[in-house]
C-alpha cells in the first residue's frame, strides 16, 4: 500500500531514472548504442507521463509542444548529413542549455511577482541554472558557427582577453548576488543574464576548431548542471537525476578528451590552439618530396597485402565515403586480407563521430580498434589506409617539441611497411599544421574525393 505522504508521480521519475541510467550504461558501446537510445527514450516518456499526471498546465499545451519539438527533432534527424551531425549535437545542446534557462528565468520572475520571499538557497539554484544554462546556449551557437564553417574556426584572441572575460564574470558573479539578496532582482537578473549570454560567446571563441570535440563535451556538461540546478529549483527529481547524469558524463568525457590529446583543459580553454603562425609548418607548407600513385597502385597494394588497417578522418565525413570504404574492406577480406579500423579518440569534429559514420555503413563493431588496441598492430601491417585523417597521425607529435602537437597520443601510422594517404590537397587539417608523414619514403598519396578515390582503388582490386 503506497504511504499518503509519498507523491505516486515519484515512481515515474525513479522508473525514469533508472532508465537513464540504464541507457547511458549501454550508451558506452557501439554494439548496444541503439538499444541504450530506446531504453533513455523510454525514460524520457515515463519521466513526461510523470509531469502530465500533475496538472501543472493543459494537456493539450503538452502535447502540442510535444508535437512541435518531435517534428523538428525527427526532421532535422532524418535530413542532417553526418558530416554535420557535431552542429547538430551542438545546438540541441545550446536548445537544452537555454530551455534551463528560460524556465529558471520563467519561475524566478513569477515568484518574484507574486509577491514571494525566495530563500537563499532557492534564489541561489535559480540564478545559477539561469546563467548557467545562458552560458551553454551562447557558447553552443558559436561551436555550431564555427563547425558549420559559418565564421572561422581559427581561435579569435585579442589583447587583454582574459582580463576582459574575467571582469565580466565578476560583474555577473555581482548582478546574481544583487538577485539573491533581493535588491532589485528582476534588473539584476537581466543583467546577470546578459552577461552570461556575453561570456559564453567570449569563452567559445578563442577555441581553436581542432578542440571543438573537447568543446562540446565541456558545454554539454554546462547544459546537465543547469538542467539539475532546474530540477532543484522546481522541486523535480528527474530533472535532477537526469541532469546530473549529463553533467557526470559530460565532464567525464571532457577529460578523457583532453587527457587524448595530452593537454590540459586550460590549455584547450585558453591556449588558442590552431591560431595561425609565420612558420612554414604552420602554414602547411611541404618542403619535402611527395610521391603521387594512381588508385590501380593502391589496389595492387591493398590485394597483396595480408593485413590492412583503415584510419577514417573528417575527410571520409564530407566525401560521404564510409559505405564505400566497407565494400573496398569485404572485397579485401574475400581475397584473404585481414581489415582493421584505427579510430583515434579525437578524430572528426565530435567524440564518436567515426564510431557513427562507420556503424551507418555496417561495418562490423569487432572490427573498430580503439588507439591503444590497434597501435601495436601497425608494426605489423602491410598498409595503413589514412582516409582523411591529418592531425592524429602526424608524427611530429612525438619527434617535434616545436610543434603544437608535441606530447599527443597518435596513431602510431608511420610504423607499417607502407602508408597511403587519401586526401584532395596537400591543405593542412583542422589543427592548420603541416604533417611530415607525407614526405616520408613510406608514404604515397592519392589526391582526389575520398569517395572516388575508394571505388576506383575498389574497382582495381577487383580486376585483379
Amino acid at each position: 500500500m503506497v504511504s499518503d505522504s509519498v507523491n505516486p508521480v515519484e515512481y515515474f521519475y525513479l522508473l525514469a531514472g533508472v532508465l537513464f541510467i540504464v541507457g547511458l550504461r549501454y550508451l558506452g558501446s557501439p554494439k548496444t548504442a541503439r538499444l541504450g537510445n530506446r531504453i533513455s527514450a523510454l525514460g524520457m516518456v515515463c519521466a513526461v507521463g510523470g509531469v502530465l499526471t500533475q496538472g501543472i498546465v493543459a494537456w493539450w499545451i503538452v502535447l502540442v509542444g510535444i508535437a512541435i519539438g518531435a517534428a523538428i527533432g525527427i526532421t532535422a534527424a532524418r535530413s542532417v548529413k553526418m558530416t554535420a551531425m557535431p552542429q547538430m549535437v551542438a545546438i540541441f545542446n545550446g536548445c537544452g542549455g537555454g530551455a534551463a534557462a528560460l524556465v529558471a528565468t520563467g519561475e524566478l520572475l513569477t515568484r518574484i511577482g507574486a509577491g514571494e520571499t525566495l530563500t537563499i538557497d532557492e534564489s541561489l539554484t535559480t540564478v545559477l541554472s539561469a546563467v548557467i544554462g545562458a552560458i551553454s546556449f551562447s557558447g553552443s551557437i558559436i561551436a555550431y558557427l564555427k563547425l558549420q564553417e559559418l565564421m572561422t574556426g581559427r581561435p579569435i584572441v585579442y589583447a587583454g582577453q582574459q582580463i576582459v572575460n574575467a571582469l565580466i564574470l565578476l560583474v555577473m558573479l555581482a548582478a546574481g548576488g544583487f538577485v539573491i539578496a533581493g535588491a532589485e532582482p528582476v534588473t539584476a537578473l537581466y543583467v546577470a543574464l546578459g552577461l552570461a549570454l556575453l561570456l559564453g560567446i567570449l569563452f567559445v571563441i578563442p577555441v581553436g576548431g581542432a578542440d571543438m570535440p573537447v568543446i562540446i563535451s565541456l558545454l554539454n556538461s554546462f547544459t546537465g548542471l543547469a538542467a539539475a540546478l532546474t530540477g532543484f529549483v522546481l522541486s523535480n527529481n528527474v530533472l535532477i537525476i537526469s541532469g546530473a547524469l549529463v553533467g557526470a558524463s559530460g565532464t567525464l568525457l571532457t577529460v578523457l578528451m583532453s587527457k587524448a590529446m595530452n593537454r590540459s583543459l586550460a590549455n584547450v580553454l585558453f591556449g588558442a590552439f590552431g591560431s595561425v603562425k609565420s612558420s612554414a609548418s604552420a602554414k602547411g607548407e611541404n618542403t619535402g618530396t611527395i610521391r603521387s600513385v594512381s588508385a590501380d597502385d593502391v589496389g595492387t597494394m591493398l590485394a597483396y597485402a595480408n593485413q590492412v588497417i583503415v584510419v577514417p578522418g573528417y575527410g571520409m565525413a564530407v566525401a560521404q565515403a564510409q559505405h564505400t570504404v566497407r565494400e573496398l574492406a569485404e572485397n579485401l577480406e574475400e581475397r584473404g586480407v585481414t581489415v582493421k579500423y584505427a579510430i583515434h579518440p579525437v578524430a572528426g569534429r565530435m567524440p564518436g563521430h567515426m564510431n557513427v559514420l562507420l556503424a551507418e555503413a555496417d561495418v562490423p563493431y569487432d572490427a573498430l580498434y580503439d588507439m591503444d588496441d590497434i597501435n601495436p598492430e601497425f608494426e605489423r601491417t602491410d598498409v595503413a589506409l589514412i582516409i582523411g585523417a591529418n592531425d592524429v597521425t602526424n608524427p611530429a607529435a612525438r619527434s617535434d617539441p616545436s610543434s603544437p602537437i608535441y606530447g599527443m597520443p597518435i596513431l602510431n601510422v608511420d610504423r607499417a611497411a607502407n602508408v597511403v594517404v587519401l586526401k584532395r590537397s596537400m591543405n593542412p587539417g583542422f589543427a592548420g599544421i603541416d604533417n611530415p608523414l607525407y614526405e616520408d619514403p613510406k608514404t604515397v598519396m592519392l589526391f582526389g574525393d575520398a569517395k572516388k578515390s575508394i571505388e576506383a582503388v575498389n574497382g582495381a582490386v577487383k580486376a585483379l
